[in-house]
């Protein structure tokens, strides 16, 4: 989990406004972070310093997938996932079509009226969703939820945003990150693989990599895991010829 170095504290105005240096704080927090996992965590801890809220967390989509990514407390994982079984609720919305939503009671909200009432065994009385763009992507939503009704403000839904912007584009960096560190071992899996196959049949690496593509798509099995097969058995399905 991501600590931050030094209590987040917040400006002298009563609003609960918080000032430039505290999202700069932030800003480095979520550049030291390791991987997506920590980098989402900071940003549910910061939100509950940050905003008037009692709960947060933070779903994200990725070719057409949606995950958890980041709760602070197990209710707001369950009041994730019954919305996407259910397929209705604000945070779905958000999610899906990219815009704020604003639930100032919950136990009064006619707009997903199943969402409202699974929401009756949840103590929670207000909500808002903000979501997460990131190079004209919608790639997740940030969600606040406080214990009581009408607790978001308007400068709250300023600071949502603002946050939310931040999230962006430190998950959509891990995201690269992470794929191109893929890509990476992809290559190496793949390198080791006609290496392979190389020394065994005294081929050159065309003829080695025209096998282990011959076999992903006889298989339909990705390149890369068939190079793994390779590596750990030292044979491939059949005749490796």
């Amino acid at each position: 989990m991501a600590r931050f170095s030094e209590p987040l504290s917040a400006s002298s105005d009563d609003d609960q406004t918080f000032d430039a240096d505290a999202f700069a704080r932030l800003a480095v927090e979520l550049h030291d972070a390791d991987g997506m996992e920590e980098t989402v965590e900071a940003v549910v801890q910061f939100a509950l310093q940050a905003e008037a809220c009692s709960y947060a967390g933070v779903a994200l989509t990725l070719r057409g997938t949606r995950e958890i990514a980041a709760v602070t407390d197990p209710l707001v994982a369950e009041i994730y996932q019954f919305q996407f079984d259910l397929g209705e609720g604000p945070m779905l919305t958000a999610l899906t079509e990219g815009v704020a939503v604003h639930v100032p009671d919950a136990a009064n909200e006619t707009r997903w009226p199943t969402w409202t009432a699974e929401m009756a065994q949840y103590p929670i009385g207000s909500v808002l969703h903000a979501p997460m763009w990131a190079n004209a992507q919608l790639i997740g939503v940030l969600s606040l939820y406080n214990t009581e009704p009408n607790a978001f403000s308007a400068d709250d839904e300023a600071i949502a945003h603002i946050l939310a912007r931040h999230a962006s584009v430190a998950v959509a960096s891990t995201r690269d990150d992470e794929t191109m560190t893929a890509a990476v071992d992809a290559r190496k899996l793949v390198g080791q693989a006609m290496g392979i196959l190389m020394e065994r049949f005294d081929l050159d690496d065309v003829g080695a990599f025209e096998i282990l593509k011959r076999y992903s798509q006889e298989f339909n099995v990705k390149l890369r895991d068939v190079a793994q097969e390779l590596i750990d058995t030292r044979k491939l399905r059949g005749d490796a010829r």
